[in-house]
């Protein structure tokens, strides 16, 4: 069955306290009406960089997570500056928390936080042939640097310092990305 999407018929800002979001009015293929509310993304968005020192490990990452308030293992991640493309993006963050650049840089995909809720989604890049380069960052400590095998992701599933849905995201599909198309 082939569905029409709604018709869009208003938009209002919900303003306040970020996130902002907005409220949408809605009319579905039935007739049926309806309001609903999403956030919105704030800034360009978010990367999560599978970096591979070699074809069989992933560099991950422990940082602290205020969220969590604890410290929390995942991929390098960090925000899409103005101007910059995901890819771009990836390169600076790579440089940044781990000192490493990237000569091979692959754009996936984008992986959602909520679609039903938030426009909130980052951009899953793989990156390859790591070479020695540190650029200065904005993190108010060194991360650590952990070295994991790409066949044994899921020993991360039940770990207590890794929460991040979007990074096991990220490391599932970049490692299946890999076996079809890396």
């Amino acid at each position: 069955m082939t569905r029409r999407y709604p018709i869009i018929h208003a938009r209002r800002p919900i303003l306040g306290q970020p996130p902002h979001g907005e409220e949408i009015d809605l009319e579905f293929s039935n007739g049926e009406a309806r309001t609903y509310r999403r956030m919105l993304q704030p800034g360009h968005g978010a990367v999560y960089v599978v970096a591979l020192p070699d074809p069989e490990h992933v560099y991950l990452i422990r940082e602290y997570s205020c969220g969590m308030e604890h410290y929390e293992l995942g991929p390098v991640k960090g925000r899409i500056d103005p101007g910059e493309t995901p890819v771009e993006t990836a390169n600076r963050e790579l440089r940044e928390e781990i000192g490493f650049g990237a000569r091979r840089l692959d754009h996936v995909r984008s992986i959602s936080l909520n679609p039903n809720y938030m426009t909130h989604a980052a951009e899953l890049v793989i990156a390859r042939d790591l070479y020695p380069e540190t650029l200065e960052g904005d993190e108010p400590e060194s991360l650590e640097l952990v070295s994991w095998r790409l066949d044994d992701l899921e020993s991360l599933l039940l770990r207590p310092d890794m929460t991040d849905g979007r990074s096991f995201a990220a490391l599932f599909i970049a490692r299946q990305w890999l076996r079809e198309f890396g």
